[in-house]
């Protein structure tokens, strides 16, 4: 049974959530400007290439959740340097930009956010300018060179942060170690797709270390650590965060099948030409009648995968009961996120708890 969201508590929350997203948006505006420039005076058009790739993504946005969340941690926690956290959200969002173009290149899309992928982007340069050698491998390759330019710049963002030596290190510390279990959570995401013996523990390990600790754990413990918060305040909303996380990549999943390319930022193709194992396939596949289960494991990573064999495994997905489970175990996740925020004894602002509150009521509509 579906529980009932908050408007009010949304409404709030998609305020919020659009002053940060302005706020980070016209300060990646002005880092591309200024990274435009000095990338070609120092080392000429070639790394301009590279570099407009990466800015490219970076610049797209899409709603700049993690970077709000990094804000919301700071304002939460005490924090009043606006400048200050601004560079940081913007360095969160600047290695999300980063695992996007990455993400892109191991799931062979082609459309990210309403335009092509960095790496079809810079194979359609090479095809323009006639270059010798492989289209392929070149956007590729340099597509990785432009990740790996924006990641290492967030790093050095970070690092200049002005704030105590010892929190800026502790901030640096916590973001890798997030990197270190966000690229185990990849890797348990790829192999999943190609075993056979994929368990619901496997696919809930993906669901903590790739979404909840990146998009959720990592970006508040950021902002709450540069307001000076203490293990206690960054222990307590651990459980929001990762509850939060679950229903946040489950909901992303149901969207990447249900939803629209506007929605996901990707092709609603996607997940079932990559094999994605996700709660929604899983439990198809354990509870669809014999001839669904053998035709949707079939379809799973067909790269060929047509538009009446995909409204198919829509249809399977849903009438085995998946869609209404997988919406079920958002609203567990959802509720209890909730009730960890009851306890008012953090300190914590109460616009913060709204905010969080809000967007926790906002995965119970965005998949609906």
């Amino acid at each position: 049974m579906n529980k009932p969201a908050d408007e009010i508590a949304i409404r709030s929350f998609k305020q919020q959530l659009t002053a940060y997203k302005q706020l980070i948006d016209d300060d990646i505006t002005a880092y591309v400007k200024q990274n435009k420039k000095t990338t070609f005076q120092q080392f000429g058009a070639h790394a301009r290439l590279a570099a407009d790739a990466y800015t490219s993504i970076l610049e797209r946005g899409g709603k700049r959740i993690r970077g709000a969340l990094v804000m919301a941690g700071y304002e939460m926690s005490g924090g009043t340097d606006k400048q200050m956290i601004l560079e940081a959200a913007r360095a969160i969002e600047m290695l999300h930009a980063y695992i996007l173009i990455i993400d892109d290149i191991q799931d062979r899309s082609v459309v990210r956010r309403g335009g092509p992928t960095a790496h079809i982007m810079l194979s359609d340069y090479h095809r323009a300018h006639r270059l010798a050698d492989d289209e392929h491998h070149f956007g590729v390759s340099i597509a990785l060179n432009s990740a790996l330019l924006g990641c290492h710049d967030a790093q050095v963002t970070l690092a200049n942060l002005q704030v105590e030596p010892a929190l800026r290190e502790q901030v640096i510390k916590i973001v890798n170690e997030t990197m270190i279990i966000t690229a185990h959570g990849q890797t348990n995401d790829i192999m999943n797709e190609v075993r056979a013996d994929v368990t619901a523990e496997d696919v809930d390990r993906v669901l903590e270390w790739k979404t909840a600790h990146y998009t959720f754990l990592n970006p508040l413990h950021v902002g709450m650590v540069l307001a000076g918060a203490d293990k206690h305040a960054l222990r307590a909303i651990s459980a929001y965060a990762m509850h939060a996380g679950r229903a946040f990549q489950i909901t992303d999943d149901i969207l990447g099948i249900f939803g629209s390319e506007f929605e996901s930022g990707k092709s609603p193709m996607d997940d079932l030409r990559e094999g994605k194992r996700t709660i929604l396939t899983l439990y198809a596949i354990e509870h669809a009648k014999r001839a669904d289960k053998n035709f949707l494991i079939h379809m799973l990573g067909n790269q060929q995968l047509t538009q009446a064999e995909f409204q198919r495994c829509k249809d399977i997905i849903e009438e085995s009961g998946a869609y209404a489970f997988a919406r079920d175990q958002a609203d567990m996740h959802v509720s209890k996120a909730l009730k960890s925020l009851a306890d008012d004894s953090n300190g914590w602002s109460e616009s913060g708890v709204v905010f969080l509150r809000g967007l926790a009521e906002y995965l119970l509509v965005r998949s609906s």
